[in-house]
């Protein structure tokens, strides 16, 4: 199953207790929409002002030129697939709904751009086909959101030139298969909405798609159109707020920010062309700075993510159309990929959804183009800290982390590191679990302190770099915030992961600082409790690992590293084996260890130190 496929269901207090979060403007009632929505089409994403833009930019832009060839030749493949069916193997299917919206996009965009009655017509197929699903899947709405997406877009950028009876079709198909499921004063059930007015991004998707559904339909029901996009602008700042507030850090890691930042800039766009402002979204905290985020856990330099909570490592060769939005809006150079999105033709990949990112990528014009910083601290639901190198494959990277385990998709990894230097990851994340395994009768979801979730090496704190207590797990709701850093020429950070350690720990800091070109200090300051008996300092690798007196030299891809503690030469470091790992379904990495410092804790003893230092040879 593909990213935001389900809903984590958190536990922990401090969760519980968001604060309301700042309002969008929100002035959506029946005669708003009948004064204020743009006549004409297109008015979703595109409008005439922005075709015009794009089609002026295919004659004089080789990067859009480039991007629109790619696209192009996905939509002519398209028509020789046979059309989408509901095939459902499994709680969702997203495989069709995206496949769909996959096709609306590229047919619909090209259709946008040359009137080609071959492609008119299969998109007319395709409308009729979907109108004819038994229903769009409403008990996992992201796949109703992303087929109403779909649906919108296609009679949008078809232009009125589809015949009426297919119209009257797929809008009444719009109207009861994709609104009115969410509606439980129409009949639906009642958790098929849970996520209207929730924190994670099944909000912003799905009521984007709700969005883009009103208005597609307004002029059949403008009282269901205005009550569900006022619905949804009611909603939205919850996931806002989560997910960008209060500086653009998202909790659930850079995988599940470009779901989020995808649908948000599908949203706001939507809004712009349509009602002709975006109510607030630019001016949301964090939401403009959450691209710094993106840009310092992307592309480092071994290629990939830095892959916290349910995150895939992300390698690619293609130009972020995400960050291009930002490059647009801010003229800086750094958001914006050029030779990514100059690779040949034929090697692009294009996102199911790069019809509509098209729109924006004609905008840019440089007007910055100083380097991204090289370290960056990120606050919010999961504070992070990177310190980097830029542009060197073999380039310094130390990714970071607080928060806890119950933030939607999170991990028991408070504290926890990546490091990566000589175009080796060192320490490195598991990732995201098998997401299948949630329906084999294992329940992935919960986020309970007791939850199967946490069986999982992955998810649970024994299975990254970072402290383990008398072999307990993390305290699922114990939120580890930065207490402090410095960004100067030796950058620091600190993270009180006290509430980590609930009932294990008096107290507990751990702080990361840069301390050469090719070095990194780990200290960790802890006050035990007179129950507390062991402290496990944890590093997961990959690599090999010799045991010194001094600590341990890792060797991986002719590479070395050496582990120097600092603190307690009485004490050993420990290689323990996870291949095969420990339970069945976690995932297998060939070579998986876990290096262990034990720390027995004396008794009265009132304060612990661990100081180790990662060096390059």
């Amino acid at each position: 199953m593909t990213a935001g496929s389900l809903v984590l269901l958190g536990a922990g207090s401090i969760f519980a207790e968001r604060p309301d979060p700042p309002k969008l403007e929100n002035p959506f009632d029946v005669d708003y929409i009948e004064t204020q929505l743009a006549a004409g089409k297109p008015r979703l994403i595109y409008n005439q002002a922005v075709l015009d833009q794009l089609t002026a930019s295919l004659e004089s832009d080789p990067v859009v030129r480039n991007y629109y060839q790619a696209i192009r030749r996905d939509a002519y493949e398209i028509l020789e697939l046979p059309l989408i069916e509901r095939n459902k193997t499994s709680n969702a299917m997203l495989h069709v709904s995206r496949e769909f919206l996959r096709r609306m996009n590229f047919m619909g965009l090209v259709y946008l751009i040359e009137r080609d009655e071959l492609v008119l017509e299969r998109i007319e197929q395709e409308l009729l086909a979907i109108s004819e699903f038994k229903d769009w899947n409403p008990r996992v709405y992201l796949d109703t959101a992303e087929i109403s997406m779909g649906v919108a877009l296609a009679l949008d950028w078809t232009l009125g030139d589809l015949p009426a009876s297919t119209i009257t079709t797929t809008k009444r198909a719009l109207i009861n298969k994709g609104i009115l499921p969410s509606w439980e004063t129409s009949g639906a059930e009642a958790n098929w909405a849970w996520w209207v007015d929730h924190y994670n991004n099944w909000n912003q998707v799905c009521n984007g798609g709700m969005i883009a559904a009103s208005v597609a339909i307004s002029d059949k029901d403008p009282e269901l159109a205005a009550k569900t996009i006022r619905r949804a602008m009611d909603g939205l700042p919850n996931v806002l707020a989560e997910n960008y507030a209060p500086d653009g850090a998202c909790p659930e890691g850079v995988m599940y920010w470009q779901y989020t930042t995808s649908y948000a800039l599908l949203t706001l766009s939507i809004l712009e062309t349509s009602f002709g402002s975006d109510f607030g979204y630019r001016d949301f905290p964090g939401f403009m700075r959450s691209a710094d985020f993106k840009v310092m856990c992307s592309n480092l330099p071994t290629g990939g993510f830095y892959d916290f909570a349910d995150c895939r490592d992300g390698r690619g060769d293609g130009g972020d159309m995400l960050l291009a939005w930002f490059a647009a809006e801010t003229g800086q150079a750094i958001y914006y990929e050029k030779e990514k999105f100059m690779i040949p033709v034929s090697e692009i990949r294009p996102s199911y959804l790069a019809g509509a990112y098209l729109s924006w990528m004609g905008r840019y014009q440089e007007t910055c183009d100083a380097p991204p910083p090289n370290n960056y601290v990120g606050l919010g639901r999961s504070p992070v800290a990177v310190f980097r190198d830029h542009g060197d494959p073999n380039g310094f990277y130390l990714g970071a982390k607080g928060g806890a385990g119950a933030v939607s998709h999170g991990h028991m990894d408070a504290g926890s590191f990546i490091f990566e230097l000589d175009g080796v990851r060192w320490s490195i994340e598991q990732g995201a679990p098998n997401y299948m395994i949630g329906e084999q009768g294992f329940n992935l979801w919960r986020q309970h302190q007791e939850s199967e979730r946490w069986e999982l090496l992955a998810l649970n704190n024994h299975g990254h770099s970072t402290l383990t207590i008398d072999d307990q797990r993390h305290v699922v709701d114990g939120y580890a915030t930065v207490s402090d850093y410095d960004l100067g020429e030796s950058p620091t950070v600190t993270f009180d992961l006290s509430p980590t350690f609930g009932g294990q720990l008096a107290s507990a800091s751990r702080s990361f600082t840069r301390t050469g070109p090719r070095s990194v200090a780990v200290n960790d300051r802890l006050h035990p409790l007179e129950s507390t008996q062991q402290i496990t300092w944890q590093m997961m690798t990959l690599a090999e690992v010799e045991p010194t007196p001094a600590g341990a030299i890792l060797r991986q891809d002719g590479e070395t590293l050496e582990l120097i503690q600092h603190t307690h030469p009485d004490s050993r470091l420990h290689v323990v084996s996870l291949d095969p790992p420990p339970h069945r379904h976690d995932k297998r990495f060939e070579g998986l260890k876990r290096l262990e410092l034990r720390i027995p804790v004396e008794a009265a003893t009132e304060e612990i130190k661990i100081h180790i230092e990662l060096r390059g040879q």
